[in-house]
C-alpha cells in the first residue's frame, strides 16, 4: 500500500486564500472604526455604573460590567479574528439588547433616570457597532465567497 504526502491544513490554497481576504477586510478603515468604536463602547459599558452614578446598585453594576468586559472579548478583537466576526457581531448584538433591558430585568430596584438613561444609549450603540460588524464581515464575504468565483471555465 502507498502512502501519499499530503500538506497540512495550514497550506492548502483555499484557506491561505481566505485568510489573506480576511486580513485585507480587517485592515479597512470601517473595521477598524468599528473596532475602535466597541472597544469604547464596551469599556464605557463595563465602567458605566461609577462614571454614571448608579454603582450603588450591585446587581446592575456587576451586570454591566460583566456585560462591558464580553462585549469588549466579542468584537475588540475584530482585526484579529475577523473571518469569526459575523457570528461574534450578533452575539454582541445580543449583549447590546440585554444592556438595554437589564435595568427592568435584573434583581432590585435599580430602574432609576441614571441607570435607564447610560443603560438604553449604550445599548442602543453597542447594538448598532454589533449590526455594523456583521454587515461589515457579511458584505465582505459575500463579494468574494464561492458565489464570488463563479465565471468562465479559465478565470481562476
Amino acid at each position: 500500500m502507498a502512502s501519499t504526502h499530503r500538506a497540512p491544513i495550514e497550506e492548502h490554497p483555499d484557506l491561505m486564500e481566505l485568510r489573506a481576504r480576511h486580513d485585507r477586510a480587517a485592515a479597512t478603515p470601517r473595521a477598524q472604526m468599528i473596532e475602535a468604536l466597541a472597544l469604547v463602547t464596551g469599556l464605557y459599558l463595563a465602567a458605566s455604573p461609577w462614571i454614571a452614578g448608579f454603582n450603588g446598585f450591585t446587581t446592575l453594576a456587576v451586570t454591566n460590567l460583566i456585560a462591558g468586559i464580553a462585549y469588549m472579548l466579542l468584537l475588540g478583537g475584530l482585526g484579529n479574528s475577523y473571518e469569526r466576526t459575523h457570528s461574534m457581531a450578533w452575539a454582541a448584538a445580543a449583549i447590546g439588547i440585554w444592556t438595554c433591558v437589564a435595568p427592568w430585568v435584573v434583581a432590585g430596584d435599580v430602574a432609576h433616570t441614571r441607570s435607564i438613561t447610560s443603560n438604553l444609549i449604550t445599548g442602543a450603540v453597542a447594538t448598532l457597532l454589533a449590526l455594523a460588524a456583521a454587515s461589515a464581515a457579511r458584505d465582505h464575504a459575500g463579494g468574494s465567497g464561492a458565489r464570488g468565483r463563479r465565471g468562465m471555465p479559465g478565470d481562476h
